[in-house]
């Protein structure tokens, strides 16, 4: 009798979801669970607000300034760059180049953190306690993720903007009133809420996947760095066909 075998992705998205359901089965008391998502959210969003502001600012000054340096036909007003960068900061630039650079902080400090409490068999302490190690360990990182990730994103949509306006001053592009004009103009608020629902899309996969990986990693040392290599990897990648869906359905 021949035995089926599921491809390779088929069986790993099986073993993802069923680690899901892990999760969510026999959740921890509430105050437990509210007290360790508030570490988790501290930890994520605390280290992260430099490097995200860093990156944010620097990209919404390069992105005014090659934008003020194409824009060469005189019928189109200078306050179009203020315009371009705001709608570039808020629909892709923040959320998206946010999350991928929280995919790697945040992602391999995730899959790292549970793959050496794996090779040190304290998961596996706490399923013999009768602890559900996944929902102790794993959901309060997923549901920190989820309240920091929007807040980060909000911090790169306002530094990124400012970053340009920092940048058009600096480079003597135009008066700061052509760029705060650019702003102002044609503001849709529904862009915004359209990031904040990629930014938590963005949040589930990037902790999701990075806690799967290093919580069903198996081996040593080296199995540990190379889970959260695969971590980072994975998540960049689900997050960039997410963008693409996300982007496809709703706007």
């Amino acid at each position: 009798m021949v035995k089926f075998k599921f491809p390779r992705p088929v069986a790993a998205f099986g073993r993802f979801w069923l680690f899901l359901q892990a999760m969510l089965r026999q959740p921890e008391r509430g105050p437990v669970l509210w007290h360790r998502t508030l570490e988790e959210a501290v930890s994520i969003g605390t280290d992260s607000v430099f490097i995200v502001g860093l990156v944010a600012f620097f990209i919404g000054a390069v992105t005014c300034v090659q934008i003020a340096y194409n824009m060469v036909n005189p019928l189109v007003p200078v306050s179009m760059v203020g315009y371009m960068v705001r709608e570039m900061m808020i629909l892709e630039m923040a959320p998206t180049i946010t999350s991928i650079v929280l995919a790697g902080k945040v992602g391999s400090s995730i899959a790292g953190g549970l793959g050496t409490m794996r090779i040190t068999e304290q998961i596996s302490a706490m399923d013999v306690m009768g602890i559900n190690s996944a929902s102790y360990l794993v959901l309060p990182r997923v549901l920190a993720a989820l309240f920091v990730f929007p807040l980060l994103v909000i911090l790169a949509m306002s530094v990124g903007i400012l970053g340009g306006y920092t940048a058009s001053q600096a480079a003597g592009l135009m008066a700061s009133n052509d760029y705060i004009t650019g702003i102002r103009y044609d503001f849709v608020p529904y862009t915004v809420l359209f990031a904040l629902i990629k930014s938590i899309v963005f949040a589930f996969l990037i902790a999701s996947i990075a806690a799967y990986k290093g919580y069903t990693m198996r081996g040593g040392a080296l199995e540990v760095g190379l889970a959260g290599t695969a971590a980072v990897t994975n998540s960049i990648i689900a997050v960039l066909l997410a963008d693409y869906l996300m982007a496809a359905l709703l706007l």
